[in-house]
């Protein structure tokens, strides 16, 4: 597996990545972790906050509302007592060398 991801806390990360397979971009039909969307997964064990860095394909993305709020839920069920904080950028913009070798096989390339 090939997720280009940076933590501060890998097993957490490994947790709530699971979690994130279940999250699509409706348009693409593939999920953002294969996408390559997610960026960083910080974590505050003191105050138990956890903020998610991700990207979407485009600035101009139909479903971004849609997709940051299914990453901000995922987050939530697997962390319940934690606060979330999803923060979307766009730098670095999103390339087609994001998305994983388990992704690229899904779109056929």
């Amino acid at each position: 597996m090939s997720i280009n991801v940076t933590t501060n806390n890998q097993d957490k990360c490994t947790e709530a990545l699971s979690g994130l397979y279940n999250v699509y971009d409706p348009e693409v039909g593939l999920n953002v972790v294969d996408l390559g969307l997610i960026y960083q997964l910080d974590f505050n064990d003191d105050e138990k906050q956890l903020d998610a860095t991700m990207t979407l394909t485009t600035q101009f993305c139909p479903m971004g509302e849609s997709i940051t709020g299914d990453v901000t839920q995922s987050l939530t069920t697997t962390f319940p007592e934690w606060k979330i904080n999803v923060n979307l950028t766009f730098d670095p913009p999103w390339d087609y060398s994001k998305i994983s070798p388990a992704g690229k096989e899904f779109l056929g390339h």
